[in-house]
């Protein structure tokens, strides 16, 4: 009997660890279609329980990046991150690593090895899910909805303490993204107020 529980429990941990395995090679390969150096765009549609709402375009490429919103848009090359406060007519300057220059930076600061994973079927694709390690900081729990064929983000569900951000992915497209997509139009914003917010 004894023996028969061992084997059990040996053979579970095998399944699992197979799992976490499979599960942990298709996050790279879905994250490096996302942040990789061919970049990456995307459209997405933001609902926080229902307490905050937008959608926009982002482009990434490494460690640059660019999005817009109907509030907001954002150049970041990497070194400078400028923020557009349309509402406001100023631009804001952040160091382009400062977590600050979005509204939930901190909220939703991402480090890949703090996470356990699984990947499961689901109806519509395959269901990525990611479990913040005890005693590691980030959002607590990520389900990632793929595409079975492409592998592409679909959806993101992202608990952070006991609220759930939703996050509906559209018009992905990796690679063909230039690092000119990145440089802030200083020309188009002459008229607006700059803030530098760089320590």
């Amino acid at each position: 009997m004894g023996l028969v529980l061992v084997l059990s429990v040996l053979g579970m941990q095998a399944q699992e660890n197979a799992n976490t395995r499979q599960a942990r090679k298709v996050f790279d390969e879905v994250y490096g279609k996302v942040y990789g150096s061919q970049g990456a765009s995307l459209h997405y549609k933001v609902n926080v329980a229902s307490l905050y709402k937008t959608e926009g375009t982002i482009w990434y490429k490494g460690k640059k990046s660019k999005y817009t919103s109907k509030s907001s848009k954002s150049w970041n090359d990497g070194v400078t991150a400028y923020v557009v406060r349309e509402d406001k007519k100023r631009v804001e300057i952040y160091k382009g690593d400062d977590p600050k220059q979005s509204r939930f930076g901190d909220d939703f600061k991402f480090e890949p090895e703090n996470y356990t994973y699984h990947i499961a079927n689901d109806p519509k694709g395959y269901l990525l899910t990611l479990n913040v390690k005890k005693g590691k900081k980030g959002m607590k729990e990520i389900r990632a909805l793929l595409d079975k064929k492409t592998r592409e983000p679909l959806q993101l569900r992202i608990k952070v303490a006991f609220i759930w951000a939703n996050v509906d992915i559209s018009n992905f497209k990796a690679g063909g993204i230039t690092d000119a997509t990145f440089a802030f139009p200083h020309s188009e914003y002459k008229d607006y107020e700059f803030v530098d917010k760089r320590d």
